[in-house]
């Protein structure tokens, strides 16, 4: 299977990778690893957590230079809509790696492979081991075949982000110290439920909770921007 990964990579990418155990890593999902111990295999956690930074500097790097007119907060929102869960999942769907995940038997059943928040990390998964395989500018040449002509065109341009919108509310009159934990996280491996809470200076705004860390962050930013909403309200009448 990762042969014929690596077939349509080159023909579809020009990607060649030189260490295609990088590869297999990328594509191997933790329940396919613990269904199958005896083969000492390598989930694609690590690389995701590599991958995910690889990404967030590349596209920002990416919107600094194409719209120099933007402002901070606006190139913010523009990039939290482009690697969000449904950017990221969209985009491995379009180069097809849903197909090539290995899953364990359990998760296959669940319907994981078409499950949006595996796919998104799937998606940081490949481009932290092309990272390692080939450098940064393997990463720049891949995604801008998939990504960057989206962004050129604005398809991404009507994303809320909340995240964002509650810093340029908080931080209006000055800096404000804004942090988000992560207070639980519930449920099976296929199912996971995140609990977050923002916090400004200390002081709990809002909590949320999601399908990754992502969206609960979001959750939570939306929520501490109602309560502020409804205390300004409030105070005006």
């Amino acid at each position: 299977m990762i042969q014929e990964l690596a077939n349509e990579l080159r023909q579809k990418y020009g990607i060649e990778f030189k260490d295609l155990s990088l590869l297999d890593e990328a594509f191997t999902h933790s329940s396919y690893v613990n269904e199958h111990k005896e083969l000492n295999l390598k989930d694609n956690e690590r690389l995701e957590f590599l991958g995910d930074a690889v990404l967030e500097l590349t596209v920002s790097e990416h919107l600094y230079k194409r719209f120099p007119e933007l402002p901070e907060g606006k190139l913010t929102r523009l990039r939290a809509s482009i690697v969000c869960t449904k950017g990221f999942s969209s985009f491995s769907r379009e180069a097809h790696f849903d197909r090539y995940v290995r899953l364990g038997k359990g998760e296959e059943q669940m319907g994981a492979r078409n499950r949006d928040t595996l796919l998104e990390d799937l998606f940081e998964a490949f481009n932290g081991a092309l990272y390692l395989d080939q450098g940064k500018e393997a990463v720049v040449k891949f995604i801008r075949q998939i990504i960057f002509p989206k962004v050129d065109v604005g398809q991404f341009n009507e994303f809320t982000d909340y995240k964002t919108a509650l810093q340029e509310e908080l931080q209006t009159n000055g800096e404000v110290e804004i942090a988000y934990h992560t207070l639980s996280e519930d449920g099976p491996a296929h199912e996971r439920v995140f609990h977050v809470n923002v916090t400004a200076n200390g002081e709990v705004l809002g909590e949320g909770q999601g399908a990754s860390k992502k969206r609960a962050e979001q959750a939570a930013a939306k929520t501490a921007l109602t309560q502020i909403k409804m205390n300004q309200s409030s105070q005006t009448n």
